[in-house]
């Protein structure tokens, strides 16, 4: 059920907005069943006047299409009207927050949700600093411009707006002058010249203004940039996480604008605004309400540059760092889609998933793929019919599939993994799960081979594929391949199940629920692979892995024999082959030394 700001923004953003249907306007939401006739100075009035409320209120949604009915002296979302683009122009919508609301709002979003018959039209505005009041020109209903020598405050009350009173205005100015410390006429009339000359008609404000500490630095990197023709500051400079950042454009070319960016430690760089706005949505689709430039970062120079650059509208890539997410690449494909992929690395890390699907179970190797999802648009996903049918038909020819097979063909048995039976983790519209059993002579399971992907619980908010090859019983395995055949797995043969696994678990088992690259991150994805002992001795001591694994090539371990070794591969999962090959080996090697292999090398693998 939607309850709160970011659940309506996300089912708008999933083009659902009929689910919104039957909420009651609030403090962060308010509907309108036609769109704002611009111009009508009144309706400008009305629009700006909306989104400076919400802005001093704590942020909200004004969505446009939808009509609503009264109920118990509330306002309900009753029914989609539907606005048609052709009535509405976008761009003044936006240019009108941005000139006539003071200082302009940051991260605001203009864009439509729904298909045609249902579609709306929605004005996000985020939070904002809980220090900065928004302002607008007083209203005058009337043809001209707005008066720049006037000041209205509206503030978001309930379901409704209202403007602060005159009394109101003059207890915040007081407040203000008393916080100064120098609370004479002078000081006031002294404050009064400095905002009318840097904000009144014919005179915009400096860059770094709001900004006194860095605004020397800031007008620094301006001038470095002086030759990308960045235009005028468009409001004041303002901190956002570890950055100072500043709006710039021209006003009457109909450019798209810049974003002026100095994060410590770096170059300073130009960003066009279009390039700006798909990294703040890239970020935006992180959960909690978490502040998007605090999820994805900001832009990291290319290699070797050491000065200041610039990032314009036409870029095609664009590498970010410094957020939660850690590093990772924003690129824009040949159809105008952006998507961001997390840039490789390796930790020992493991989520709440690793041990999805084992319970039960208690084979003597399991060597496991497992891949963390985190998609943001999760709910409308489901496991079809008619892709779980594709699947069951790939399974006998998938790469984990000829994994197990290549065990036995290397040993001199064909014992191919080629029928595959649902189960045993439960199948429904909200997973797939089968294995293939390969037994001994006497019918006792030997090796086994499962997949499982499951989409997200109340308990886990990312979608889990994993891919596990399991030697169930040495002493099986070994009577079906036939006699004096060593069941220990060599370094390479566990490095080609590992490969297999992941490559099923990353790009076969995904595919059940639609189209993957269709779906953006909420969270960086990751791969975990495994490799433990898991049946106990009849002493109740697990084996150690060199039990049934040659780990010879790795050399020795400072830190003694283990039952489990793992390794986390954060990176994009679909790759090329040579590429998987690659960062598999990496990350053995990462994981060897991690757990006191101290002399494995990447060679060695």
């Amino acid at each position: 059920m939607l309850n709160d700001l970011k659940s309506v923004l996300d089912a708008l953003d999933a083009h659902q907005p009929v689910s919104l249907l039957g909420l009651r306007e609030t403090q962060w939401i308010d509907a309108k069943s036609h769109p704002y006739q611009l111009a009508d100075p009144k309706a400008a009035e009305e629009l700006t006047k909306d989104v400076s409320a919400f802005a001093n209120g704590g942020g909200g949604v004004i969505v446009i299409g939808i009509a609503t009915r009264q109920e118990h002296d509330e306002e309900v979302l009753d029914h989609i009207v539907a606005t048609d683009p052709a009535t509405v122009n976008v761009d003044q919508i936006r240019k009108l927050i941005r000139q006539r609301i003071t200082p302009a709002p940051r991260g605001v979003r203009v864009g439509w949700s729904g298909a045609d018959d249902e579609r709306v039209l929605y004005i996000d505005i985020p939070a904002q600093s809980a220090s900065t009041l928004f302002v607008v020109s007083a209203p005058v209903g009337k043809l001209g411009a707005p008066r720049p020598d006037t000041v209205a405050v509206p503030m978001r009350d309930g379901d409704s707006t209202h403007w602060l009173s005159r009394a109101e205005i003059q207890q915040l100015l007081s407040a203000g002058v008393r916080a100064s410390g120098v609370p004479t006429a002078q000081a006031l009339a002294e404050l009064v010249r400095q905002a009318v000359s840097e904000t009144g008609p014919g005179s915009g404000p400096r860059v770094g203004q709001g900004l006194p500490d860095r605004e020397r630095e800031m007008r620094a990197a301006y001038e470095q940039l002086a030759d990308a023709g960045l235009g005028e500051a468009a409001g004041e400079a303002w901190v956002q996480g570890a950055a100072a950042l500043q709006d710039l454009r021209h006003e009457d070319d109909g450019e798209p604008g810049w974003v002026l960016c100095l994060v410590a430690g770096r170059p300073p760089v130009a960003v066009a605004e279009p390039v700006w706005q798909e990294i703040v949505e890239t970020g935006r689709r992180a959960p909690g309400g978490q502040d998007p430039l605090a999820a994805v970062g900001f832009p990291h120079p290319p290699a070797g540059t050491d000065t200041s650059w610039v990032i314009p509208a036409d870029a095609r890539s664009v590498d970010l760092d410094g957020g939660s997410w850690g590093p990772g690449r924003l690129t824009c494909s040949g159809r105008g889609v952006w998507r961001w992929q997390p840039l490789p690395r390796f930790s020992l890390n493991q989520g709440r998933s690793a041990s999805i699907g084992t319970a039960g179970q208690t084979p003597a190797l399991r060597l496991r793929a497992l891949v963390n999802l985190p998609w943001a648009e999760t709910r409308t996903l489901e496991v079809s019919r008619v892709r779980r049918a594709l699947l069951e038909q790939q399974l006998p020819y998938s790469a984990v599939a000829g994994a197990v097979t290549m065990l036995s063909r290397r040993r001199g048995a064909e014992l191919p993994a080629a029928r595959w039976e649902r189960g045993p983790f439960g199948n429904s519209g909200r997973s797939a799960g089968y294995m293939c059993t390969i037994a001994g002579p006497d019918g006792a399971p030997a090796v086994k081979a499962s997949v499982l992907l499951a989409l997200p619980t109340a308990m886990e908010s990312t979608v889990v594929a994993c891919a596990d090859v399991l030697i169930e019983n040495p002493e099986a395995w070994a009577a079906a391949l036939g006699p004096d055949w060593d069941t220990q797995l060599g370094l390479d043969e566990v490095q080609a199940v590992l490969l297999a696994a992941w490559e099923t678990a990353s790009e076969l088992l995904p595919d059940v629920v639609g189209d993957p690259a269709g779906l953006s991150w909420a969270a960086p994805p990751t791969a975990e692979l495994r490799m433990s002992c898991e049946q106990p001795a009849d002493n109740g001591v697990l084996p150690v892995l060199d039990t049934f694994l040659d780990l010879a090539p790795l050399g020795t371990s400072d830190g003694g024999p283990r039952s489990q070794m793992a390794v986390t591969i954060t990176a994009a999962p679909v790759m090329v082959r040579a590429e998987r090959q690659r960062l598999l080996r990496e990350a053995l090697a990462h994981m060897a030394n991690a757990f006191g292999y101290v002399d494995a090398e990447v060679d060695l693998l």
